[in-house]
C-alpha cells in the first residue's frame, strides 16, 4: 500500500513510497492462538450463547504507548483475516477453516456520547448485512424500533450517508431491517404498514404466549423482555444479546464468526466510564464474537474496584484480564521495535531504483533516537522528505525530537499527571514516592495513576521499578504544548528531583544502608546537578565520600559535557564533582598517570568546597604513590591529614604506608595505634610484618582486618585484606593459600579493583613457586605486561619478589642474581629498597643491607626468616616428588 502522506510530500516521482510494516510475528501468534481457542470453545456442544454467568474469554487486548503501532497492527490483522493475499509471509498459514468476518471500528472518532455506541452497533450490523442465509429478524425489529424512536422522521440510509458509515452494504441494511419488520408483521398477521414498535410489541406478546411461529422468529429466552423495554440507548446496549443468539442459529453452510477489532479504546475513557460500560456490555453479551481491543492502557475490567461503574467486574467474569495471569492472560503490551526492525522499516519506507533512499548512517541515527517507537520513525521520514526538498539530509538533522509525539502523548493525561510526567522525565528510574516528591506534590495519587499509563514501563525487580519511555523522555525537553515548562520550571524541577533523591538516600542510609541505593542516587543526582547547573550540591558531598569509603568502584558518573577541544567541560561544581568521581572510579581501568592528570585538572578549577578538595587531593596522592612519586604523594597526604576532616585517618594511613615503602618500619608501626578502623590499622600492621618474614603476625593482622571489615559490612576492604592474607599464607602454606585465593576471587568478582586483582595473581605465583609444571616465569611475564599497562609500577616489585621466591626454591642462583640486580635498579629511589634485601635473603646470597631500611628487629633475623621459608618450601616439594 502506498504511503500517501509521503507520496504527496515531494514533486519527485523517482522514488517509491510504501507503508512499511514490521513483522509483529509475536502479536499475530497471539491473535492466531486466541482465534483457535475461541473457535474451539464456540464449537463445543456445551457452549451456550445465552449463558450469562460463564466467564468471558472472548477478548484480546493490545496496549502500549501512543505511536507504538497498535492501529497498524489491527489494520494488518483486519486485512489478513479478510483475504490471504494481505497476510505477511512470515505470519504463516492459518490453522482454522471457519469463515471469519473482521470488523474494525476506530473509536478515535468518538467522543463520550451515546451516539458513538449507536455508531458501533450500526457498523457491526452493516458488516453482517452481507452475510447470506438466515436473516436476523429479532435484532432487526428491535433495532428498527430503536431507530424510529430515537431518530423520528430520519431515514436510516440518509443517516448512514451523513455520518460516513456508507459501505458496500449500506443500501442493503435499511432494506433488510424493513424486510425483517414486514416479515415479522406478516408472520404475526398484523396489518400492513405496522410500525416497528407495534411489531416489536406484538412479537413480545406472542413470545410470552409461547406461539410457535414467534419462537421460530425469536426463540431467545430474553427476547420478549428486550422487545418490551422502552427504546433508547440503555435498551440498545442489550440488543447485542439478540444478535449473538441469531448468529448462533445460522445454518452451518452460512456460519460466520465475527472478529470485532476495537481500535483506540483509550478514546472511550472518561470520569464516569459511560461509553466503556456500553461497550463492555457489547463484549459480554456476544460471547460467540472475538473482540480484539487496542488502547494505551490495560483494560481494568477484572478489577473489583470498578464494581458499580461497570456491569461485570472482577477476575471471575474476566479471567484473562487479571494482571499477572501469565500464559493464560489476554492483555499484552506492544513493545518497541528492535534496532533491526527500525532499520528495516526505514529502508523499505522510501525506495529509489531498488535501494533505500534513506542512507544507512541516517537510518542508524533515527533508529537510536526513536528508542523503537514507530511514530518517531514516521515523523523522521516526513522530516527527511522536507529537508530533501532543498538539500541532502545529514545524520545531524535527526538529532531532534518531534512536538507531534509529545502532543499525542499528553493528550489523554490529566493536568496533574502531565506535571508528574515532566518531573519524572528528569529521572532515569523512579518509584511512586520519588515521583511524588520530585513533582512537589503532597499526595501520591497522580503519580500512581501515571504509572498505570503505557508510556511508563515497570520492572518489579529493579531498585526503582518505573521508567519513562526513552523517546518520550527525550522529546519532553522540546515540549511546545500549551502548558509547556519554561527553562526556570525545568531548573526548579531538577532541584526538587535532586532533593528527593537525597532525601531517599539519607533516610535509608541512617536505617538500612544500601550500597545499591547509594550508587543509584549518585548516578541520577550527579547527572541532574551537572545537566541543570545546580550550584547547591547538598547531599552529593556526603554521598561522594560514602561511595569512596569502601573501594568498590561501580561505574558511576555520566560522561562529561564537552568543553573546548572536545574535552569534558568543568564549568560548575557539579561538572567538577562528576569528573572527580569518574576519575577515581576509572583509575581501575586507566593508567595512574591519567588519573593524576584528571585530578589535577579538577583541583585547578577551584570550584570544589574544602571537603571535596581534600577528596581530590587524597586520591591524587594515592595515584602519585602508585606511580612511585613518593614526595608528591607525601605532600598531598600530609595536607589532607593536617586538614583534620573525614579523610584525615585515611591520609595518616597513607603516610604510614609511605614510611613503610621508604623502609622506615618503626615509624610506620608507631602510627598504627592512631589509625583505628577508618585508618585500616590492622591492614597497615599486616603490611609491616610480612616483609619481615613474620608470617604468623601478618596472618593474625590480616585476619583481624578481615573480621573488622565484615563487622562494618565493607566488602571492598574485605576483598583487599583477603588478597593480602592469601599472599602471606602463600609463602608459608600453599595448601591454605589455595583456599584463601578461592575466597579472594569470590569476593573480588562483584567488585572493580584492578590493583587488588593483579596482586591476587601475584599471590598465585607465590603459591606455585618451585613447581616446574606451573609455568611461573611465563605467567609472570604476561602479568608484567598487565601491570605496566595499568600504570602500577609498585606491583612490579611484588612480582619480582614472587619470582625471587620461585628461583630461590629451585636453586636457580643465576636467575636470582639477575633478578636482584633488576630489583636494585627498580628501588634506586629508595621505595621498596628492602625488597632487594628480601630477595637476597631468600637465596642466602650475600648482599649488603640497604642503609635506608630500618627493620623492626634488625637485618639478620629478617634474613633468617625468609631463608627458612624457602627451605621449608623446597623440603615440601622434595617430599611430594
Amino acid at each position: 500500500m502506498a504511503d500517501l502522506r509521503a507520496l504527496f510530500s515531494s514533486n519527485n516521482p523517482e522514488f517509491d513510497v510504501d507503508e512499511a510494516f514490521t513483522n509483529r510475528e509475536r502479536q499475530w501468534a497471539l491473535v492466531s492462538a486466541a482465534l483457535e481457542q475461541h473457535l474451539r470453545r464456540v464449537h463445543d456442544p456445551a457452549f451456550d450463547v445465552e449463558d450469562l454467568e460463564a466467564p468471558r474469554t472472548n477478548v484480546l487486548v493490545f496496549h502500549g504507548v501512543g505511536g507504538v503501532g497498535k492501529s497498524t497492527l489491527l489494520r494488518k490483522v483486519e486485512a489478513t483475516l479478510t483475504t490471504a493475499e494481505h497476510r505477511p509471509a512470515q505470519w504463516g498459514e492459518p490453522t482454522w477453516t471457519d469463515r471469519l468476518l473482521p470488523i474494525r471500528i476506530d473509536l478515535s472518532r468518538a467522543a463520550s456520547t451515546g451516539s458513538d455506541f449507536e455508531r458501533v452497533i450500526l457498523t457491526i450490523r452493516l458488516a453482517l448485512a452481507g452475510t447470506p442465509g438466515r436473516p436476523l429478524p429479532a435484532f432487526d425489529v428491535a433495532l428498527r424500533q430503536h431507530w424510529e424512536h430515537t431518530h423520528p422522521g430520519e431515514p436510516l440510509d440518509e443517516y448512514l450517508r451523513r455520518t460516513g458509515l456508507m459501505g458496500r452494504f449500506a443500501t442493503a441494511l435499511p432494506q433488510q431491517m424493513q424486510a425483517a419488520v414486514g416479515g415479522t408483521a406478516a408472520a404475526l398477521q398484523l396489518p400492513g404498514g405496522a410500525a416497528a414498535g407495534q411489531v416489536a410489541g406484538a412479537l413480545a406478546g406472542a413470545l410470552r404466549e409461547r406461539r410457535e411461529r414467534a419462537r421460530a422468529l425469536a426463540g431467545c429466552s430474553h427476547a420478549a423482555a428486550l422487545l418490551e423495554a422502552a427504546p433508547g440507548l440503555e435498551a440498545l446496549s442489550y440488543y447485542p444479546h439478540l444478535l449473538a443468539w441469531e448468529l448462533a442459529q445460522l445454518p452451518v453452510k452460512h456460519k460466520v464468526t465475527p472478529v470485532v477489532l476495537l481500535d483506540t479504546f483509550e478514546d472511550t475513557a472518561d470520569r464516569h466510564r459511560d461509553l466503556e460500560r456500553l461497550l463492555q456490555r457489547l463484549v459480554y453479551l456476544m460471547p460467540n464474537v472475538l473482540f480484539v481491543i487496542s488502547g494505551r492502557s490495560r483494560l481494568a475490567w477484572a478489577d473489583p474496584a470498578l464494581h458499580g461503574q461497570l456491569d461485570w467486574t472482577g477476575p471471575t467474569a474476566w479471567p484473562g484480564l487479571t494482571p499477572g495471569t501469565g500464559a493464560g492472560g489476554r492483555q499484552y503490551l506492544i513493545g518497541d521495535l528492535s534496532p533491526e526492525d527500525c532499520d528495516g522499516y526505514l529502508a523499505r519506507r522510501l525506495v529509489q531504483d531498488g535501494e533505500p533512499l534513506i542512507g544507512a548512517n541516517i537510518r542508524d541515527r533515527i533508529s537510536a533516537r526513536s528508542h523503537g517507537l514507530p511514530l518517531h520513525l514516521d515523523l523522521a521520514v516526513a522530516r527527511f522528505l522536507e529537508i530533501r526538498r532543498t538539500r541532502t539530509p545529514e545524520p545531524a538533522d535527526f538529532d531532534c525530537a518531534f512536538p507531534a509525539l509529545i502532543a499525542r502523548t499528553l493528550s489523554d493525561l490529566t493536568p496533574e499527571e502531565r506535571h508528574v510526567l515532566r518531573s519524572v522525565s528528569l529521572l532515569d528510574a523512579f518509584d511512586i514516592g520519588l515521583a511524588t516528591r520530585a513533582a512537589g506534590l503532597d499526595r501520591q495519587a497522580p503519580a500512581r495513576q501515571l504509572t498505570q499509563r503505557p508510556l511508563i514501563t515497570e520492572d518489579p525487580y529493579a531498585l526503582w521499578p518505573y521508567h519513562l519511555h526513552g523517546a518520550i523522555r527525550t522529546a519532553l525537553r522540546d515540549d511546545r504544548t500549551e502548558d509547556h515548562w519554561t527553562a526556570d520550571d525545568w531548573h526548579r524541577a531538577a532541584g526538587r528531583a535532586l532533593a528527593a533523591l537525597g532525601e531517599q538516600w539519607t533516610t535509608t542510609s541512617t536505617t538500612a544502608p544500601s550500597r545499591m541505593l547509594l550508587v543509584a542516587c549518585l548516578r541520577q543526582g550527579l547527572r541532574l546537578a551537572r545537566d541543570h547547573r545546580l550550584t547547591d550540591l547538598g547531599w552529593l558531598t556526603d554521598a561522594a565520600h560514602a561511595y569512596t569509603d569502601d573501594s568498590v568502584w561501580e561505574p558511576l558518573a555520566p560522561p562529561g559535557l564537552p568543553g573546548p577541544g572536545g574535552q569534558p567541560g568543568l564549568e560548575t561544581p557539579a561538572d567538577v564533582l562528576a569528573e572527580l568521581l569518574t576519575a577515581v572510579a576509572r583509575r581501575q581501568h586507566e593508567h595512574r598517570s591519567r588519573t593524576a592528570d584528571r585530578l589535577t585538572a579538577v583541583l585547578d578549577t577551584g570550584l570544589l568546597d574544602g571537603d571535596l578538595t581534600t577528596l581530590a587531593l587524597y586520591y591524587r596522592a594515592k595515584a602519585h604513590k602508585d606511580l612511585g612519586r613518593t614526595q608528591e604523594s607525601r605532600t598531598g597526604m600530609q595536607h589532607v591529614a593536617d586538614a583534620g576532616g573525614r579523610l584525615a585517618p585515611k591520609a595518616r594511613r597513607g603516610l604510614a604506608n609511605l614510611d613503610r615503602i621508604s623502609g622506615d618500619f618503626p615509624a610506620a608501626l608507631a602510627a598504627v595505634p592512631t589509625l583505628g578502623w577508618k585508618g585500616r590499622h590492622h591492614r597497615v600492621a599486616g603490611d609491616i610484618h610480612w616483609p619481615h618474614g613474620d608470617i604468623d603476625q601478618a596472618i593474625a593482622a590480616f585476619e583481624a582486618a578481615r573480621a573488622e571489615a565484615e563487622q562494618h559490612n565493607a566488602p571492598g576492604e574485605r576483598a583487599i585484606v583477603q588478597v593480602r592474607l592469601a599472599l602471606v599464607t602463600a609463602f608459608a602454606d600453599p595448601d591454605r593459600a589455595g583456599d584463601e585465593l578461592d575466597l579472594a576471587h569470590q569476593l573480588l568478582a562483584p567488585l572493580d579493583q584492578r590493583a587488588t586483582t593483579l596482586l591476587a595473581h601475584i599471590a598465585a605465583l607465590v603459591k606455585d613457586a618451585g613447581d616446574t609444571g606451573s609455568d611461573v616465569p611465563g605467567r609472570a611475564h604476561r602479568l608484567r605486561r598487565e601491570i605496566t599497562d595499568a600504570g602500577l609500577p609498585w606491583l612490579i616489585r611484588f612480582l619480582e619478589i614472587a619470582l625471587a621466591f620461585h628461583h630461590a626454591v629451585r636453586d636457580e642462583h643465576q636467575d636470582l642474581a639477575d633478578l636482584i640486580d633488576r630489583l636494585h635498579t627498580l628501588t634506586t629511589g629508595g621505595d621498596f629498597a628492602y625488597f632487594t634485601d628480601i630477595a637476597a635473603a631468600m637465596g642466602n646470597l650475600p648482599h649488603p643491607p640497604r642503609p635506608t631500611v630500618r627493620w623492626l628487629d634488625g637485618h639478620i633475623p629478617v634474613r633468617e626468616r625468609w631463608h627458612a621459608l624457602v627451605t621449608h618450601r623446597r623440603d615440601r616439594l622434595n617430599a611430594s616428588s
